[in-house]
């Protein structure tokens, strides 16, 4: 179970994207909310997971949000990781001891957040949360003035929830 929940202020951290950039919540909540979701590779739920998230990123990518994958794993393997399931958002490296996965108090992924500019959580998710998605979607939706776009496809079977 995660430690920061929602309400909460959200832990600053630094940590560099595959291409070796340092990158920093502080400076991403300058532009406008963030959603960061932590994930290990291996993890059946997060792989079950990202292909939802990446559908938030296509409906929603702008220069005033930004979407972050914070792998537990390596370079390598986060981009095979990538490769296999579509994904395009940035991935962070949380290698080395985990130090955003400790700060955020993560015991289990995936984890995901929407973290509003003013640092603010506003949605936490620990596992794949169908209701969790569908909030981020609506509060990203109202932060840039768009109509929502629903994340699940009309006939989709997909549980409501599913425990990382």
């Amino acid at each position: 179970m995660a430690t920061v929940r929602n309400g909460d202020k959200a832990p600053n951290f630094e940590l560099k994207d595959l291409e070796g950039k340092r990158v920093s919540l502080q400076e991403a909540l300058k532009r406008g909310p963030v959603v960061a979701t932590f994930f290990k590779v291996s993890c059946p739920v997060c792989q079950f997971t990202f292909p939802f998230l990446e559908r938030l990123f296509k409906a929603y990518a702008s220069d005033q949000t930004t979407f972050w994958a914070i792998s537990q794993d390596d370079a390598r393997d986060t981009q095979e990781f990538y490769a296999e399931y579509g994904v395009t958002f940035p991935a962070l490296l949380d290698e080395d001891g985990y130090p955003a996965s400790n700060h955020y108090g993560i015991s289990n992924v995936p984890t995901y957040y929407l973290i509003a500019r003013d640092g603010t959580v506003q949605v936490s998710s620990v596992g794949f949360g169908k209701n969790a998605l569908e909030k981020i979607s609506e509060s990203l939706a109202r932060f840039l003035g768009r109509p929502v776009t629903p994340v699940f496809e009309p006939g989709e079977v997909v549980p409501d929830s599913k425990p990382g």
